[in-house]
């Protein structure tokens, strides 16, 4: 008898008992799935896979049929239907909840318009469970967009935001979460009066309904000052007042949401919430919420992330508020979530990427070996964020010249995720090593003695070319302020065919890294400037092809620089700079010299004025024979309009080039 109750709760009995004639049976059935796969995604997955998402639309889809066949024929609705319309409805919003697979069977199914059906139905706990599964469906990105700019969809929004429900009046705030993403449709929003309505929910609404509203009203917000501005203005009374009330709210969730909302308010309006009172009272409720044990412990470190990234003054008051210790505690504590373990090491990286202080912070509290046991977790999302905590930690000059970072605890983690199978912890990795090797000490042998070198020469082969140009940033570092015979070993892996091919490469990023590359690497002596003639040249070349083709001043600026210090050479690679910026062209279009001189860019009129300085150097035996061929290409001329030049640099090159036109006897 046991074995028999047991295989009734099986999913492929529940399945055949879905299809069963007696309503009964089939109710029971359904409240069985639901109960199974509540949050509980194997489950869901088995149930997926027996094809339950289809079984279950259908009854919902059949019954809602019964439903209208009954109204047609004036007759009272069976209550086991409307229990059947419950429990379908409830089953498919279990299915869809929390799991993006669930939500595209349900869609797949055809359920989605069914679910709209019930909200008009006459029983209140039918239209409760439509509008459950319905938000359920919202809080993906799989759900069907809303057209907020069509007449009737606006006022069917309104009528759910109207509703006495808070399921119905919540799933409303949840389409407006979901679905509002241009400044059209925020504006559409506001102009209907939606954002008065959620401010009265916030006001008066249930825990549901405020928690609905804030979130809908940061997605209004999101990088639109003007519905920020209107909203702060007279025409909604106590606008900003009601969401800062719920920052006090007894509810964890209610003031993560109320934060974000205000931070959202403040990253579009910088002018608005600017005491510093608010200020301080965001940083230590959002550091208070990392103790909550659940998802708004979660959330909240993304939360303070997104408050102090980029904004030194917030940054110095978290620094105040032992925002770092905080986090250093909860990462002490082992056994994290992935989301708030990759949440605070993204919140430590903020906490690092500008102040001094903080990165002193971090290294005297010796986090840096917890950030580093984050390297090899099984997470991707965490090993990106360890990545991205070092990058910002390895910024500081001081640090990098004390030789902290290029050692074997740091080093030899960071180049085994060169190869890791996913491209995002690829590419942090790249980035983290870029900082490290830097350093600005002997100790680069130590990359070099782990593979880092050659593999880095590989990636830059990838078919990713966020890889390419980030495995080029970091060679360019590493080939920085070094020796001679370090630069040789890095250009014999690379070569000068495989370094050609990437300063023409498709990708704008991996053109400017490759030519960046070069710079540093015949910079300094002048045996580092034979590179560039390896292979017949091949190098020059491709970095002449490049100038003259180039729309990006950032091409411009690496591939100027490149030339400019390859024209701190000897005569002969003077000349070769000279054939490389006057080609001879049977056309006589305007020299890309010129262009650059009148860039609206300072660096690259620096970069430009720059190579001149080197090409016409007084104790150089053709530097008259090169001024000429710069006078009569119009150069010269061009030069002397830049006396006044807005850049200082630039204007001290100018007077230089002058200086030695004049010495010349060139007036």
């Amino acid at each position: 008898m046991p074995s028999a109750t047991v295989n009734n709760h099986r999913p492929s009995e529940l399945l055949s008992r879905l299809a069963s004639s007696e309503p009964e049976v089939k109710l029971r059935a359904l409240r069985e799935v639901k109960n199974q796969i509540i949050g509980n995604r194997t489950k869901k997955l088995s149930f997926l896979k027996l094809g339950a998402v289809p079984a279950v639309a259908g009854i919902l889809a059949d019954s809602a049929d019964d439903v209208i066949d009954c109204n047609n024929n004036n007759c009272n609705v069976n209550n086991n239907i409307n229990n059947i319309l419950v429990q379908s409805a409830a089953a498919l919003g279990s299915f869809a909840c929390g799991f993006d697979a669930g939500v595209q069977a349900v869609l797949d199914a055809g359920a989605f318009p069914n679910l709209l059906r019930l909200l008009s139905n006459s029983n209140e706990k039918v239209v409760d469970a439509g509008a459950r599964a319905l938000r359920m469906i919202y809080q993906s990105k799989l759900a069907p967009k809303y057209d907020f700019l069509q007449q009737k969809n606006m006022e069917f929004l309104i009528s759910l935001l109207n509703s006495e429900n808070e399921n119905v009046s919540g799933l409303g705030a949840s389409i407006i979460t979901n679905s509002c993403e241009t400044s059209l449709e925020q504006k559409a929003l506001f102009d209907a009066g939606i954002l008065r309505r959620l401010n009265s929910l916030l006001e008066c609404g249930s825990l549901s309904q405020k928690d609905a509203s804030l979130e809908s009203l940061a997605s209004i917000f999101k990088n639109n000052s003007e519905v920020v501005s209107k909203f702060a203005g007279p025409e909604i009374e106590r606008p900003l007042g009601s969401i800062i009330d719920l920052l006090k709210d007894r509810y964890p969730r209610t003031r993560l949401l109320a934060c974000m909302c205000l931070i959202v308010i403040r990253s579009t309006s910088p002018n608005l919430l600017q005491d510093i009172g608010i200020k301080s009272k965001l940083i230590h409720i959002l550091i208070e919420l990392l103790d909550d044990p659940g998802q708004v412990g979660d959330e909240a470190p993304f939360a303070f992330s997104s408050l102090i990234a980029q904004k030194e003054d917030l940054q110095k008051l978290a620094l105040e508020a032992n925002a770092i210790d905080k986090l250093h505690h909860h990462l002490q504590k082992g056994s994290l979530h992935p989301r708030r373990y990759e949440g605070i090491l993204l919140a430590l990286a903020d906490m690092c990427s500008k102040l001094e202080s903080c990165r002193s912070k971090f290294l005297s509290l010796q986090v840096l070996n917890l950030v580093t046991d984050a390297l090899t977790v099984d997470s991707a999302d965490v090993r990106t964020a360890a990545c991205i905590c070092l990058k910002s930690v390895t910024r500081s000059i001081k640090n990098l010249s004390a030789g902290y970072f290029i050692n074997e605890m740091v080093v030899v983690p960071l180049v085994q995720l060169f190869l890791d199978p996913s491209t995002s912890v690829q590419v942090a990795a790249l980035g983290a090593i870029s900082n490290v090797v830097v350093d600005f000490t002997t100790h680069k042998c130590i990359f070099v003695q782990c593979g880092g070198m050659k593999q880095l020469v590989q990636l830059a082969t990838s078919m990713e070319s966020a890889v390419r140009s980030n495995a080029l940033w970091a060679l360019k570092n590493f080939v920085f302020l070094a020796d001679n015979r370090l630069k040789e070993s890095v250009f014999s892996e690379l070569t000068a065919s495989l370094l050609s091919s990437l300063i023409c490469d498709p990708e704008p990023s991996v053109q400017e890294q490759a030519l960046a590359l070069v710079r540093n690497l015949v910079d300094g002596c002048i045996n580092s400037v034979e590179f560039m003639f390896a292979e017949d040249g091949l190098i020059l070349g491709a970095i002449g092809r490049q100038l003259q083709s180039t729309v990006k001043a950032e091409i411009g600026i690496q591939g100027m620089y490149a030339l400019c210090n390859v024209a701190s050479g000897n005569e002969f690679h003077k000349e070769a700079v000279m054939h490389q910026l006057f080609p001879q062209m049977v056309d006589k279009n305007q020299s890309f010299m010129i262009n650059f001189l009148q860039s609206n860019d300072s660096q690259l009129r620096t970069a430009t004025v720059w190579t001149i300085v080197n090409l016409t150097c007084r104790s150089s035996p053709g530097a008259f024979g090169r001024l000429v061929k710069l006078r009569n290409a119009g150069i010269v001329s061009q030069i002397k309009n830049m006396v006044n030049d807005p850049c200082v640099d630039v204007k001290l090159r100018v007077r230089t080039v002058l200086g030695q036109s004049m010495a010349f006897g060139d007036n």
